[in-house]
C-alpha cells in the first residue's frame, strides 16, 4: 500500500509553493482546495467510501473491507483494535490527496481534504467537533434502509452550520428499494431537494451503471451511459465504458429506456441541479454507487471538486470575518492520542482557516495568550503519516505533541483572532470511574487527564466523590469502552466502571447548586471546562423541579434529546 503523499517535485505535501505568501497566492490555492466529511449511519459504508475515495486518487494501490474477510486487509482509516474488531469508526481522522477531475478541461489539480468520522451514534459529539471543520458533507445513505435516526441527527447539524450536502445512494449493488422512493423520503423527511446527477441503471442488486443527467439547457437529457464492470472482490477501480445513448438502448434495452423516462420524470418534477440553491441548503445533488464495488466513486469525486465550495471566510467570536488571505489563523477541532503506541504522542488537529501554515513557524495560542512553536506537522490517515511543511486555507494539519491544545482552541499569527468555542453534546449517559489497584493511582490520574482533554468524554467532579471517582459524562455508552481500552492499552491501568443512575444533565450555576444538591434524584458536579452541571435521574424529576422551583438554574445543552 502506498502512502497519503501526493506531492510533485518542488511541492510541498499540499501540492503548492512552498513559500507562497502573497494574498493572492493564499486566495488561489483556496480556491483549490475542497474540505468535506462523510456523515451516515452505521453500517452505511463509510469507511468503504472513504477507502474508495482513496483508490480512485490514487492514495492507496487496494482498497480494503471493513471486517477484512477473504483475504482482504481492513480499511486503513480505522486504526484502533476496537475498530477493525466491531467494524466500526469510533476516532477521527485525515486525509489529503491531490486531484484532477475528469470532467476538467482545463487540468487543475484540486486539494482533497477528507475528514473521516466515527460512524457509530455513540461518537456523534466527535463527529460534530469535525463538522466544524469542513466546507461540505457527504450525505451517505443505505438503499435499502433509507434514511436513518444518526443521518437525520449530523444532517441537522449540517444545517445548523450551513453546510452544502452531496448525497450517495451506496449499496446499490444489493437489494433495495426504489430510487424514487428513497428521493421522496428524502424531500418529505428533511426538506432537501434532491436532484440527481447520475441515475441507476438496474434496480437495487442489479447496478449496470450510471445514466449522466444534462444540467442547465439540457437538464433531463440522458447524456451517456457509464456501464461499470465488476473487479474480484471490489479491490481495484473498477472499469468503465461509456456509451451514447443509442449504444446505451442496444446494450441494455427497457432497462435503460425505464432510467432515462425516470430521467425525465424528475426533470418534470424540478429536480435538476441549481448551484445556487445546493449552496443554500435547499438543495442536495444526488449520485447512486456502490462503494464495496468501486462503481459511481469516480463520480462522487468529480462532483464534489465542482459543486463543493472552497474554503470561505470565517467569524470570529465578536462576528468579525477572519478572511481566507489574512495572516495565518487555524482552528483545532480533534486531539487524540495512542495513534502512536511506540511514542504516545498526543495530536492536535487543526483546520488552517486563513493565511499560510509553514512548519516550524511560532504561533499564539489564543486560549493561554503564549507562543506556541510547531515543529512537529503532519497529514495523518489512520496511521500512516507524511511531514506537512507548508498549508493553507481548508487544509486539516496534525500537530504532535500538543499538550496545551483542545478542541475549540484557535492558534493565530497577528493580528488576534480568536473563534468561538464547540459546543459540548449533553451527555446522556454516567458512569463512575476507578482505578482497580491503588498502586497505579498516579497513571489513572494521566490517563483521566488526557481523555478528557481529547474530549473522549466528559469528565465531571464534586467534593463528595473526590478526585479518586471522577464521573464520566458520556453521549454514547460505547465511549465509555473506549476509555476502559485505551486506559489499559496506553497506560496499563485496569479501570472498574460503574453505572450512575442519572439520564438528564442541565448547565446550572452556583446560586442554584446548594438547593439543587438537596434535592432527591440530583447531583451538582463541575466539568473540567468550569461549567457546572446538574444530573437529573429522569425527565420527570426535572419536569418537576422547572415547576416547582422555577427561580433555579437549569438550562439544556447543545443536542439535548428531552
Amino acid at each position: 500500500m502506498s502512502t497519503p503523499h501526493a506531492s510533485t517535485a518542488g511541492d510541498s505535501v499540499t501540492g503548492g509553493p512552498a513559500t507562497s505568501g502573497s494574498a493572492a497566492d493564499v486566495r488561489a490555492q483556496a480556491r483549490r482546495r475542497r474540505t468535506f466529511a462523510v456523515i451516515s449511519h452505521p453500517d452505511a459504508g463509510k469507511s468503504t467510501l472513504t477507502e474508495a475515495l482513496a483508490l480512485h486518487a490514487k492514495v492507496i494501490s487496494e482498497a480494503g473491507a471493513v471486517h477484512g474477510k477473504a483475504g482482504r486487509k481492513a480499511t486503513v482509516s480505522d486504526w484502533m483494535e476496537m475498530e477493525k474488531a466491531r467494524g466500526i469508526s469510533v476516532s477521527s481522522t485525515a486525509l489529503q490527496f491531490n486531484y484532477t477531475s475528469s470532467e476538467s478541461d482545463d487540468g487543475v489539480v484540486n486539494v482533497v481534504n477528507l475528514v473521516d468520522t466515527p460512524g457509530h451514534s455513540d461518537f456523534s459529539e466527535d463527529t460534530y467537533r469535525v463538522l466544524t471543520a469542513v466546507d461540505a458533507a457527504v450525505m451517505l445513505i443505505d438503499a435499502a434502509k433509507g434514511l436513518e435516526p444518526q443521518t437525520l441527527k449530523l444532517f441537522q447539524v449540517c444545517r445548523h452550520r450551513g453546510i452544502p450536502v452531496i448525497t450517495v445512494i451506496n449499496k446499490w449493488d444489493r437489494p433495495g428499494r426504489a430510487p424514487l422512493e428513497l428521493l421522496d423520503e428524502i424531500d418529505e423527511r428533511i426538506g432537501l431537494t434532491p436532484t440527481p446527477l447520475f441515475w441507476p441503471v438496474g434496480i437495487a442488486g442489479d447496478f449496470r451503471g450510471l445514466l449522466r443527467r444534462g444540467t442547465d439547457d439540457r437538464a433531463g437529457e440522458a447524456l451517456e451511459y457509464i456501464k461499470f464492470t465488476r473487479t474480484a472482490g471490489g479491490a481495484r477501480i473498477a472499469p468503465e465504458e461509456h456509451l451514447t445513448p443509442d449504444g446505451a438502448l442496444d446494450r441494455e434495452g427497457d432497462v435503460w429506456t425505464e432510467a432515462a423516462e425516470e430521467s425525465e420524470l424528475l426533470s418534470a418534477s424540478g429536480q435538476d441541479h441549481d448551484q445556487e440553491l445546493f449552496l443554500a441548503g435547499q438543495t442536495s445533488p444526488v449520485i447512486f454507487a456502490s462503494a464495496m464495488l468501486n462503481f459511481g466513486v469516480r463520480q462522487i469525486l468529480d462532483t464534489l471538486v465542482a459543486l463543493a465550495p472552497p474554503p470561505r471566510a470565517r467569524l470570529d467570536v465578536d462576528g468579525s470575518p477572519r478572511e481566507v488571505d489574512d495572516p495565518f489563523s487555524a482552528v483545532v477541532f480533534k486531539v487524540q492520542a495512542g495513534m502512536d503506541t511506540a511514542h504516545r504522542d498526543r495530536l492536535a488537529f487543526m483546520r488552517v482557516v486563513s493565511g499560510v501554515f509553514e512548519r516550524g513557524m511560532v504561533v499564539t495560542h489564543a486560549q493561554t495568550g503564549k507562543p506556541f512553536a510547531t515543529k512537529y506537522a503532519l497529514t495523518v490517515f489512520g496511521r500512516e503519516r507524511s511531514t506537512v511543511e507548508d498549508a493553507y486555507p481548508g487544509d486539516v494539519v496534525g500537530l504532535v505533541n500538543a499538550t496545551a491544545l483542545a478542541p475549540g482552541h484557535t492558534l493565530y499569527v497577528d493580528p488576534k483572532v480568536e473563534f468561538p468555542p464547540i459546543p459540548s453534546f449533553a451527555p446522556e449517559h454516567f458512569a463512575i470511574l476507578r482505578a482497580e489497584s491503588a498502586s497505579k493511582y498516579k497513571q489513572f490520574r494521566k490517563a483521566v487527564d488526557q481523555l478528557d482533554s481529547e474530549g473522549v468524554v466528559q469528565i465531571l467532579r464534586n467534593d463528595i466523590r473526590g478526585d479518586a471517582s471522577p464521573v464520566m459524562a458520556a453521549v454514547g455508552p460505547m465511549q465509555f469502552e473506549v476509555v476502559s481500552a485505551r486506559m489499559k492499552a496506553e497506560y496499563n491501568v485496569e479501570p472498574r466502571v460503574e453505572p450512575l443512575g442519572y439520564a438528564l444533565a442541565r448547565r446550572t450555576d452556583a446560586a442554584s447548586a446548594d438547593e439543587l444538591n438537596r434535592q432527591r434524584g440530583v447531583e451538582v458536579f463541575t466539568r473540567s471546562d468550569g461549567v457546572l452541571l446538574a444530573l437529573v435521574s429522569d425527565k420527570w424529576r426535572l419536569q418537576y423541579l422547572l415547576k416547582e422551583m422555577p427561580e433555579l438554574t437549569l438550562e439544556p445543552l447543545v443536542a439535548a434529546t428531552d
